[in-house]
């Protein structure tokens, strides 16, 4: 699962110059993964395992990434995360058992999720 939480942290590597050079279908990918991280971190947020502060930070980081014309599986991304579950890539998986599976908690889940989305933010320019 780390794999994939990070795939969507990656995604933010587009959040660059690279922009320019990157597929519709790329940028698209990117949007809806960084929606259905935000979903995440609500998620998280909501059964207290976390602050807002992060969620914050990805509704920023979610601003550098031009748009869809058609936002709606954006929409639909950011759902399924608000329900417990990270979509990425084609893969879909819900927290709770992520956890399980690598032994740790939902909370230490979350908090894993905040801290990476808190130092992708530190690492761009001001």
């Amino acid at each position: 699962m780390k794999k994939i939480v990070l795939t969507g942290l990656v995604a933010f590597g587009l959040a660059s110059p690279a922009f320019a050079q990157a597929t519709n279908e790329q940028m698209e990918m990117a949007y809806n993964s960084a929606r259905n991280q935000l979903g995440v971190l609500k998620y998280c947020q909501n059964e207290g395992h976390i602050d807002g502060e992060a969620a914050t930070v990805q509704a920023k980081l979610i601003a550098l990434i031009p748009a869809p014309t058609d936002t709606a599986k954006g929409d639909e991304a950011e759902k399924t995360g608000e329900a417990g579950t990270v979509a990425a890539m084609g893969v879909n998986q819900e927290i709770a058992a992520t956890a399980k599976a690598q032994n740790i908690t939902e909370k230490q889940f979350c908090e894993t999720v905040s801290n990476a989305i808190k130092q992708v933010a530190s690492q761009l320019p001001k």
